[in-house]
């Protein structure tokens, strides 16, 4: 993987842990996915004006990707709702990247080589073992935010496939991500109006700069994200992506006052080797 393609999603990678960070700080996080959706959709109208709409034959993904982020917002904010950001980030990050990489293998054809799989190996390994023993001393794991944050990992795999694809055919990756925002917003917040009731306006006023912190990183975690995966293999990519989990580890004990556990540090190991093996590839 190119330096330059493997640095920028490192960085997207810290923009996406500081934005699910902040739905754990002050919000519920319905109404918090709810905000952060919607005023991404609202960052990118004027970009909308000006870069013009994607390919035809992207159209088909776009709408698709819309559908599975909803449920993948939709499935976030129940898992953060039952369980802590140390917890429940590994576990919806932790085995996308496998299921990512078998899945690009099998339909792609792309072809990753010794040193991809075994970097995506070892992030698996290193992000699931934050799951499995880096969740708060002495307490279980709650089985609706477990099975929520499944859920979440199944629609991240869904939705990275997807879009890898349709930025592809699109002709221009920032086309394909500023319409993919735009309309997933549009459709989060009449989600939201729906759930919360009007409620959800004064929810923004009160926390409109929150929303903005939160859209601005969701947008440039993933605008870059779908940059790279019309430069790199989707697979590596996906797995790059998830060293996340170290940035969201290191957030969740400074910020949300979270244990730091030994078995975190054991992962972060390993998600470190992970990303070296990668880069190697």
């Amino acid at each position: 993987m190119d330096l330059y393609v493997f640095l920028a999603v490192l960085a997207a990678a810290a923009c996406h842990a500081g934005w699910n960070t902040l739905l754990k700080l002050e919000l519920e996080p319905i109404v918090a996915t709810s905000l952060v959706a919607a005023a991404s959709g609202a960052i990118v109208v004027p970009l909308a004006l000006v870069v013009g709409v994607p390919a035809a034959a992207s159209w088909p993904y776009i709408i698709a990707s819309v559908i599975i982020h909803i449920a993948y917002y939709l499935a976030l904010a129940q898992a953060y709702r039952h369980g802590d950001l140390g917890q429940v980030y590994p576990i919806a990050r932790g085995s996308a990247p496998l299921m990512t990489a078998i899945l690009a293998t099998l339909w792609l054809g792309e072809t990753l080589g010794p040193y991809g799989w075994a970097g995506v190996g070892v992030l698996a390994a290193g992000i699931l073992l934050l799951a499995i023993r880096g969740g708060r001393a002495l307490q279980r794991f709650d089985a609706r935010s477990v099975g929520f944050a499944l859920l979440t990992s199944v629609t991240i795999t869904a939705y990275t496939l997807v879009d890898g694809i349709g930025a592809r055919l699109s002709g221009s990756a920032l086309q394909y991500t500023v319409w993919l925002f735009l309309l997933s917003g549009a459709a989060m917040a009449l989600y939201g109006l729906v759930r919360v009731g009007p409620r959800l306006v004064g929810d923004f006023a009160a926390n409109w700069k929150l929303a903005m912190a939160g859209a601005a990183l969701s947008t440039a975690a993933y605008a870059i994200a779908i940059w790279a995966m019309t430069v790199a293999p989707i697979a590596l990519v996906a797995a790059l992506r998830e060293t996340s989990v170290l940035f969201a580890a290191l957030f969740a004990t400074l910020l949300l006052r979270e244990p730091l556990l030994a078995a975190r540090v054991v992962a972060a190991v390993l998600v470190l080797a992970g990303v070296v093996l990668v880069r190697l590839r």
